[in-house]
């Protein structure tokens, strides 16, 4: 089964001009398949849209301002970084936000968010309901009105509401553009520098998610892992934003490395230095491996190998037994022991699985959402946007 997503991942990431040319003979087999299925899919999300627009399927508008992270294309997009971002710049600012997340993958992501924004006043809501997911936290913490926080002046009964109310003042839904049932007051929507549209297609013959026409809904428009291409692809990809929507906002941004922590004690920060000199193994099961990839080369490994799995593959014993083999295999060509470095979502979903790869080095690589300064769009002018829509 990996295998077959494998193969229909390469798929979506290949040009059609180039399939010919690119493609095995057991890809090629897979295409009209695919084809017939993205037609399918394709009538499918037009029905849906219909049921809404004709208010056969009802929207629910919650008691508090909406953020909706979310995207057209499948995985590595930067929507969780995004969502945390968010949630920690609401908790800051004196006001409790809900996120609301499905809970793919065993619920990888909502138990990164937890970890990540223990310290906060964030919660958390995770369940394919999320109406009926917001209504129990809504009802269990109460609510408040997110314009009185920030209408009211930094006095001195001021930072009592702003640091000691539990009650939420704002959602985020994690993964939210193509979740239609609730209203949303923002929908940010998050973009691939490295792989933004792949060969156009829609699932599952093309990543995208729904068809580009659909970036007409969206408010801001962020580019993500933007260090990691050229000035001028950015110029190329805002000109195709600008085609379809030309007044947008857009935004630039990238994951910023932190530290590492070792698996064996998650409260160990180690030095981004760790890996200097160093053989790697790079080990993941998330969207989009490239990113994660050159940014632990950028920091100065003598060598990097990677084992990259489907997005939010859990791992099991089979797959540990592989990622021994080739470990014995780098420490016999290179003559010293290799590390494993992993991202924090495989952490979060695996910590188990990994404790079997004792004999090595495993460390969580932890990095950020940062903004990007470009043609005078900052983290404030961003911040500054989303309260203005968020006080309508």
């Amino acid at each position: 089964m990996e295998g077959v997503r494998s193969a229909v991942k390469q798929i979506a990431h290949t040009q059609r001009s180039q399939w010919l040319s690119t493609l095995s003979p057991l890809h090629l087999s897979l295409i009209p398949l695919l084809s017939l299925s993205s037609s399918l899919y394709a009538f499918s999300l037009l029905c849906r849209h219909l049921l809404y627009r004709f208010h056969i399927l009802h929207k629910h508008r919650l008691p508090v301002p909406v953020i909706s992270v979310g995207n057209l294309t499948w995985g590595g997009n930067g929507k969780t970084p995004m969502v945390e971002f968010l949630a920690r710049s609401f908790a800051d600012d004196g006001i409790s936000p809900l996120i609301l997340t499905r809970g793919y993958g065993g619920a990888d992501e909502a138990k990164m968010l937890q970890r990540q924004l223990r310290c906060t006043s964030a919660k958390i809501g995770v369940g394919a309901n999320r109406v009926a997911t917001a209504a129990k936290f809504l009802k269990q913490y109460g609510y408040v009105n997110f314009d009185a926080i920030y209408a009211k002046p930094l006095s001195e009964e001021s930072p009592k509401i702003r640091h000691n109310s539990d009650q939420i003042g704002a959602a985020i839904l994690d993964d939210g553009m193509q979740h239609l049932r609730i209203l949303r007051d923002l929908e940010i929507v998050m973009v691939n520098a490295l792989m933004p549209w792949g060969n156009r297609h829609l699932l599952p013959l093309g990543p995208l998610r729904e068809p580009f026409t659909a970036l007409n809904r969206a408010d801001i428009i962020v580019i993500h892992h933007a260090d990691l291409v050229h000035e001028n692809d950015i110029e190329a990809l805002e000109s195709t934003i600008r085609k379809a929507e030309r007044n947008l906002p857009i935004f630039l941004t990238k994951m910023a490395p932190i530290h590492f922590f070792p698996c064996r004690d998650i409260s160990c920060k180690m030095s981004l230095r760790a890996v200097e000199n160093m053989t790697v193994l790079c080990l993941s099961g998330i969207g989009f491996a490239g990113s994660f990839i050159q940014r632990i080369r950028k920091m100065g490994a003598a060598y990097v190998d990677h084992i990259d799995f489907s997005d939010h593959h859990l791992f099991e014993n089979k797959d540990i037994e592989m990622v021994r083999a080739r470990l014995q295999a780098l420490e016999s060509e290179f003559g010293t022991k290799p590390i494993v470095v992993i991202t924090e979502k495989d952490y979060d979903r695996s910590p188990e699985a990994l404790q079997h790869l004792n004999h090595y080095e495993v460390l969580v690589f932890c990095s950020r959402l940062q903004f990007l300064v470009y043609k005078g769009r900052t983290e404030e002018r961003f911040k500054k946007i989303v309260r203005e829509r968020l006080s309508i």
